[in-house]
């Protein structure tokens, strides 16, 4: 099992590419279940759960070639419509699947999923979509059997809370549905809205893309004659080289970017004190004179997201005076702080929110990643530390980073990847 070495206290600067959005391919590499012919996608990730939904996508019959980030796949020639256990075990984005399957085949099986052990993400909201879509669903034995023999029929969708899978899951399955489909309280994620893109770019009419309300004109079961595209930069990933510069407080400049994606990240670093200088798709962070204490309050999209709430608390150690972060979103999301406290951080938990003590000296020590950003929390307190900092259990990282070492190794910070 690999794990990352990193000697803190260097100084970072230079520049660093950003990869496209993991949370944005992986729904777009599902809706090629949709599609009537092969399709190229560009900017894909190289990550782990990219290459374990292509698996799945393989099984059920999808053929494809992956090389230099661009993916070549012809999902027409499904043969199968079970995603098995032995693979969505492994990544919760599995379950995007499920929609599309059952839109094109009127019949799917797919087992319950799993990832990240942040907190319960339950998929009723997906199923119960579904339902009122026309669909005759049962869980047993593991999986969800979905049936719709005579296809998905368009109906009005009242999300009781906000969920960016259940958006896509029920977006791709109005795609091919009789009638129209309204969904209400629908996630506004810029994944969400290139997955509606691409399906309006295919034929599909949505209205109401970018808001929390849209409809869709279904194609009756017809696939769709999708079109090549690439997928969007990944935010998070900018968010986390954005804190790496911040807790070292160091100049770096980030490319390929979508800066209006970056907001609310970028709007609570200058809080903090550091400011930008923003280019069409690069921004340059520049240091601060002195790092702020903050609050940091997780919501949906435009607000701040909570995959970027570990990598904040990790730079509030480094913060003068006192910093809060209440999280909303997952209950169990402050795995990372016992770890972030044997580096000698200073934060106190009490229910969902979390006050953590600044300015804090941190010393390396062994760390154990519990899911992905939670790794990517670990590795910038290692940045800032004083001596050696070992992060062990790294494939939570490989899920979500391309190229995590090399790009800070580019960057200038002194990291390696070894093995246990």
């Amino acid at each position: 099992m690999d794990y990352l070495q990193i000697n803190g206290g260097k100084k970072l600067s230079g520049s660093v590419k950003i990869s496209g959005a993991k949370n944005a391919a992986l729904p777009l590499l599902a809706s090629t279940v949709l599609s009537s012919k092969p399709i190229v996608i560009k900017n894909v990730p190289n990550v782990r759960d990219i290459n374990t939904l292509l698996k799945l996508l393989s099984n059920l019959g999808s053929k494809f070639t992956f090389e230099k980030n661009r993916v070549k796949i012809d999902s027409s020639c499904i043969s199968s419509t079970m995603a098995n256990y032995d693979i969505v075990k492994t990544m919760r984005a599995s379950i995007l699947t499920l929609g599309p399957l059952l839109a094109t085949f009127g019949h799917c099986e797919v087992s319950l999923p799993g990832g990240c052990a942040i907190g319960q993400r339950p998929i009723d909201l997906h199923l119960k979509a579904l339902e009122q879509m026309g669909a005759d669903i049962e869980i047993k034995q593991g999986y969800v059997i979905a049936k719709a023999p005579k296809g998905l029929k368009g109906a009005t969708i009242v999300f009781d809370k906000i969920t960016v899978t259940g958006s896509e899951n029920i977006i791709m399955a109005a795609a091919l549905a009789k009638g129209k489909t309204r969904i209400v309280n629908v996630a506004k994620e810029p994944e969400v809205i290139q997955l509606c893109e691409v399906l309006s770019d295919a034929g599909v009419n949505i209205e109401g893309i970018g808001s929390d309300e849209i409809i869709i004109s279904g194609t009756d079961r017809e696939k769709l004659p999708m079109k090549n595209f690439s997928v969007i930069p990944d935010r998070i990933e900018a968010g986390t080289y954005m804190c790496a510069g911040a807790i070292t407080n160091s100049k770096i400049t980030l490319e390929e970017i979508i800066p209006d994606h970056l907001e609310a990240i970028m709007t609570k670093l200058e809080e903090m004190g550091f400011s930008f200088e923003t280019n069409k798709n690069c921004t340059t962070l520049l240091p601060a004179k002195k790092i702020k204490p903050s609050e940091i309050i997780t919501t949906e999209y435009p607000g701040f997201p909570t995959d970027m709430q570990a990598q904040f608390m990790a730079l509030m150690t480094q913060a003068e005076g006192v910093s809060i972060v209440e999280e909303r979103l997952f209950e169990n999301r402050f795995m990372h702080v016992s770890e972030l406290q044997r580096m000698g951080a200073s934060i106190m938990l009490r229910g969902n929110s979390a006050t953590i003590q600044g300015k804090i000296k941190l010393y390396g020590a062994d760390v154990m990643a519990t899911d992905l950003r939670a790794s990517s929390a670990l590795v910038l307190a290692g940045l800032v530390a004083e001596g050696t900092t070992k992060v062990h259990r790294i494939y939570h990282l490989d899920r979500g980073y391309e190229k995590l070492e090399e790009k800070f190794k580019g960057l200038g910070a002194d990291i390696v990847r070894l093995k246990e």
